[in-house]
């Protein structure tokens, strides 16, 4: 094995090391890199004595050292956190709106959940019978906690 191959297995081991650090966890890319740098260090040790051999361990344990510093930064870490926030909320029902006997019309396909338009207020509803289609109209036959019941306008089982 010539210098060349010893230096890209000790980078790939340092590499695979480093992505499991930030980007791979499970093990599986930790266990290839400390395979691989391992090997290099005692290839090193069997082909070029131990001096390079134990410069190559103590450079190699150098690097992963400055890798878990460098990584446990917290700047690091908020380049690859996300830093969004997410301003959906839940129904938030408004009982003069949404009563029972409340009429709407569905704006998407419940299946059997999805967005209907009730009152003049977008919310989501579940249908508790059966698929019901868009443009249809219905009627809230229930409102438990942000949950709202409705069945289409002209179905009897729901009387």
């Amino acid at each position: 094995m010539n210098l060349t191959l010893l230096i890209i297995v000790l980078t790939v081991g340092l590499l695979l090391l480093a992505l499991e650090i930030v980007a791979l966890p499970g093990g599986i890319a930790g266990i290839f890199g400390v395979a691989l740098i391992s090997f290099g260090v005692w290839q090193t040790y069997m082909l070029y004595g131990p001096t390079a051999g134990s410069i190559t361990l103590l450079c190699s344990i150098a690097v992963c050292v400055l890798f878990l510093i460098l990584f446990m930064k917290a700047k690091t870490w908020k380049r690859f956190s996300l830093n969004e926030e997410s301003d959906s909320k839940v129904n938030q029902i408004d009982q003069k709106v949404v009563k029972v006997g409340a009429k709407g019309s569905t704006v998407a396909r419940l299946a059997p959940t999805g967005k209907a338009l009730i009152e003049g207020e977008l919310m989501e509803v579940h249908a508790v019978n059966k698929f019901i289609d868009p443009d249809r109209p219905i009627e809230v036959i229930a409102v438990e906690g942000y949950r709202i019941d409705v069945r289409e306008l002209g179905d009897e089982r729901w009387k």
